[in-house]
């Protein structure tokens, strides 16, 4: 295995942040697409079903492609694709080809993220949550940003002047492109990493099952409170568009925080011990989120985002663990599968809002992180 390097680890890592933003605006965004095109929340929430359909459930086959050869062009192409779709999504006045720019940006995304994360771990050495762990920031980061900046361009210069978002992507393709040489893995380390990797643990493939659920569960939550926290005190409260979107940033960006302090803990303790007591914390933190208001509940929602978005990382590491000789495929099914069937659970959601109201759809998250603490009890894995 190569030794930790955090040079090539902190440049994915901000490729990470730059792509993710667009990922985590379109919550935020949703809203004003919703008021826009005239649509109701169940519609609306097919803008997500896209979005997630070619971002995330299709990372697997970026994965299986990635894992064949490497494919470093992938990361500045997402980059752009990523950025350019999302940008332009307030320009058209109909439907279908806001869902055609969502299939864009959605896909850039999918192509980033299964290289990123195989080539990250080629750079991880023996601390692998660890490294993991700071391409994953980057990620959760630039998902919290999405939402805040996404309010701020919208409230200072009005939701026309959007496509002002895609400079990020912009910028970071650029650093990418002039850094190829020091972030690709030669591919003699690319083949000799393959033979030194064990086979397939026994029982891997129900474990990984199992793994995956555990994350829908937790990406369910995540996603659910993303989505319906600006629905809630946008459209339902008629609060300031700007307080949402704090509330949303305070979620992820503590979040974020949650997945650097936590690899290294999860290093220390184990994988699945870290990942049982993230989710038991998370049903607990949940229903006070109800209860309290003013700054309480950024606190909360703080503490919420911080438990529940820690195993991100542990999770991917522990998906690599199990599947060694497809980094790719371990990569997409954990990041890309795995979150992206849990958010089209949120479609549900929708249906809940339009037939008994926001804020059932919003408390009806609560059951999510219990459901996933459940299974990771049955979760079977050493480490």
């Amino acid at each position: 295995m190569g030794k930790f390097n955090l040079k090539v680890l902190l440049l994915l890592s901000m490729g990470h942040l730059t792509v993710d933003i667009y990922q985590g605006a379109l919550p935020a965004v949703l809203p004003f697409l919703r008021q826009r095109l005239g649509i109701d929340y169940t519609t609306a929430g097919y803008i997500l079903v896209m979005s997630n359909m070619a971002s995330s459930i299709l990372q697997p086959i970026f994965g299986f492609y990635s894992d064949r050869k490497e494919k470093a062009i992938l990361l500045p192409i997402g980059l752009l694709c990523a950025g350019c779709g999302f940008a332009l999504l307030t320009i058209p006045d109909m439907f279908y080809p806001v869902l055609l720019l969502t299939a864009v940006s959605g896909l850039g995304i999918a192509a980033y993220h299964p290289e990123g994360y195989k080539t990250a771990h080629f750079f991880t050495g023996e601390r692998t949550a660890t490294g993991m762990s700071i391409f994953s920031v980057g990620g959760n980061i630039g998902f919290s940003l999405g939402a805040i900046v996404v309010m701020y361009i919208i409230q200072y210069l009005g939701v026309n002047y959007l496509p002002v978002i895609v400079l990020p992507a912009l910028v970071m393709t650029l650093i990418i492109l002039i850094n190829k040489r020091t972030i690709a893995v030669p591919a003699t380390d690319h083949a000799t990493k393959l033979l030194d990797t064990p086979l397939v643990p026994k029982g891997a493939y129900f474990s990984l099952c199992t793994l995956i659920s555990v994350v829908v569960m937790r990406t369910w939550t995540q996603i659910g409170l993303v989505t319906y926290i600006p629905f809630y005190y946008i459209d339902y409260l008629k609060g300031e568009p700007l307080y949402a979107g704090k509330l949303v940033f305070t979620f992820l960006f503590c979040g974020a925080l949650g997945t650097l302090m936590g690899a290294p803990v999860a290093d220390r303790i184990g994988h699945r011990v870290f990942l049982r007591s993230a989710m038991l914390l998370s049903t607990l933190f949940l229903p006070l989120m109800f209860f309290v208001k003013g700054y309480l509940l950024f606190v909360v929602l703080g503490l919420q985002g911080m438990v529940l978005i820690s195993t991100f990382s542990v999770t991917i590491a522990m998906a690599q663990k199990l599947l060694p000789h497809r980094l790719g495929v371990a990569s997409g099914l954990m990041v890309g599968f795995a979150i992206g069937t849990g958010g089209i659970g949120v479609t549900l959601l929708g249906v809940i809002a339009d037939h008994f109201g926001v804020p059932i759809a919003l408390e009806s998250i609560m059951v999510l992180p219990l459901t996933g603490f459940i299974l990771s009890l049955i979760l079977r894995y050493k480490g």
